[in-house]
């Protein structure tokens, strides 16, 4: 169980904390919801859908996608 939690910790950091390219204080799970809520058109069921993936990547791989997919 410890390693579920250790797993997801990335995701409740601070943006700017993680990121040196970013200034926002939202945390990242909120961030990768967001970008996913405007490009659905609002959508939440298909928001939910693509942003599921993303709730189990291990530290290492979460970083990099959430760069690839929120670094302007």
């Amino acid at each position: 169980m410890a390693e579920n939690v250790e797993m997801n910790s990335l995701l409740d950091e601070k943006m700017s904390d993680v990121f040196d390219w970013s200034d926002s204080n939202l945390p990242i799970r909120d961030a990768i919801w967001n970008h996913f809520m405007d490009d659905d058109s609002h959508n939440t069921d298909k928001t939910a859908d693509e942003v599921a993936p993303y709730m189990s990547m291990d530290d290492a791989k979460l970083k990099s996608e959430v760069e690839k997919l929120l670094k302007a």
